[in-house]
């Protein structure tokens, strides 16, 4: 059931993003980088490891030095989209780089 409504609620954000994204697109992607996925993480991980500090402060830091890599996937896909590029070659730059930037991440913080 606890999946369940993690599913439900992450696909409320998401249509709610998608039909804000019709009339005000630059609000739809406010709220699409919005930390509301990562508050759910937070919730959940606090509630399933009994608020293990050590767990919570990890994932925090991920997440922290994970705007990264994220800025860069949205950086890539601005400058693929002022070039007119069609999204799925958008769409793999764009994830490309965030692979690679999660790599470098991942090395970085262990």
């Amino acid at each position: 059931m606890q999946i369940l409504i993690k599913v439900i609620i992450s696909v409320v954000i998401i249509l709610f993003a998608t039909e804000i994204g019709k009339k005000f697109p630059s609000t739809a992607g406010l709220i699409g980088v919005m930390p509301l996925a990562g508050v759910l993480v937070l919730v959940w991980m606090y509630i399933e490891t009994k608020g293990d500090s050590n767990v919570m402060q990890e994932f925090t830091k991920g997440a922290l030095w994970g705007i990264l890599p994220s800025i860069l996937f949205y950086l890539v896909a601005f400058v693929c989209f002022r070039k007119q590029l069609p999204l799925p070659l958008v769409l793999v730059s764009s994830f490309g780089a965030w692979i690679g930037a999660a790599f470098v991440h991942q090395w970085l913080l262990k």
